[in-house]
């Protein structure tokens, strides 16, 4: 049986040789393109490799240039912000300017007021005031003296002239008892004649 076993496997073994032979045949073109293809990734990862370093080496002095420009992008950063700084407190010191303008214009307004005001009290000087004041007194006690003596005078001009209103009354009043006395006298007359 050992022979039986050793004829079968012999027959599978070249049956096996055979496939295999015949998949070679019909596969081996497909395997030699695989493998130039292989071979040809192989060059390529070779050639990438040889790139990378090169790259490798470019990425390394890009990065000191970056370093560098950076050291220097933050020196600029820096006096970026120190200039903003100095612009912000020239424009806090321009407002600060203005209002302090703008505060003198009031002051000096408030002081053109105050010296109107000044001139318009010293136009009434207490002293001179008082002098006027005194002199206008003397003018007033004289203008009611001479006002009352007037006011005498009226009173007696007026007391004459109801007593020579009342002279005159009666003397028309003897007038007319005259002239009534005179026709009388006349009629009498005229009747008589």
């Amino acid at each position: 049986m050992s022979g039986t076993l050793s004829l079968k496997k012999l027959e599978k073994l070249e049956k096996l040789i055979e496939l295999e032979a015949q998949l070679r045949r019909e596969y081996q073109q497909q395997l030699d393109d695989k493998d130039a293809i292989i071979t040809e990734l192989k060059n390529d990862k070779t050639a990438v490799e040889g790139k990378m370093v090169g790259l490798e080496k470019i990425i390394s002095t890009q990065l000191a240039t970056i370093k560098d420009m950076s050291d220097k992008s933050n020196d600029t950063q820096a006096l970026e912000q120190r200039n903003r700084e100095l612009h912000n407190r020239s424009e806090n010191m321009k407002e600060e300017v203005t209002r302090v303008k703008n505060r003198l214009k009031a002051m000096q307004k408030e002081l053109a007021a105050e010296r109107a005001e000044l001139a318009e009290l010293n136009k009434y000087d207490p002293r001179r005031l008082r002098k006027n004041l005194d002199s206008n007194k003397k003018k007033l006690a004289e203008k009611t003296t001479a006002a009352e003596k007037l006011q005498k005078s009226l009173s007696h001009t007026k007391a004459e002239k109801i007593e020579l209103e009342l002279k005159v009354k009666e003397l028309e009043a003897q007038l007319e008892a005259t002239q009534a006395d005179h026709a009388k006298t006349e009629r009498g007359d005229q009747d008589a004649a």
